[in-house]
């Protein structure tokens, strides 16, 4: 796998993961009265259905639950930047549906492809109007960082200019 690939997954699966998980915790906050229900419910990978009832802060089920789901953010992100990579720099909008994209098709992978032990597990505390909204954060995320590392890159690569002026 090409090395700036894998720089801009990371960066791109950072920026979905937090964004999505703030929608998850604002989500579970509304919905379940604990901003890391939801998060925890994805230690169900390893702890099976009882860490979806767990409504506490810990190690066992919040620390696992966000590094799965931050894994997962960062694969769906790889694709992302594969599929964008030749994108118009200018072209937000078409890097905003891509990132619409992907995340209709991890959602599809994830609730109709995937055996039911390792899903997401948020669905088992969030309803499917707090999913979409999960999932929106999460497309979000990946189309805001590329926008933004653009942009980045767009202003560092004028500078030279700017000071020959």
């Amino acid at each position: 796998m090409p090395r700036g690939l894998c720089r801009r997954g990371l960066s791109s699966g950072t920026y979905a993961s937090l964004s999505s998980a703030v929608a998850l915790a604002i989500c579970g906050k509304l919905e379940n009265g604990s901003y890391v229900a939801p998060i925890n419910a994805i230690s169900h990978w390893v702890w099976g259905d009882d860490a979806a009832r767990h409504d506490g802060v810990d190690v066992m089920h919040t620390l696992l639950g966000y590094t799965i789901h931050h894994a997962s953010a960062t694969f769906w992100a790889l694709i992302y930047e594969h599929v964008t990579r030749s994108r118009p720099t200018g072209n937000a909008l078409q890097l905003y549906a891509d990132a619409a994209v992907i995340a209709a098709l991890a959602s599809y992978v994830d609730y109709h492809l995937t055996p039911r032990r390792l899903r997401p597990g948020y669905e088992m505390r969030l309803s499917r109007l707090s999913l979409l909204v999960v999932y929106a954060a999460f497309a979000y995320g990946l189309a805001r960082q590329k926008l933004a590392r653009r942009r980045t890159h767009a202003l560092a690569s004028s500078a030279p200019d700017q000071l020959n002026r």
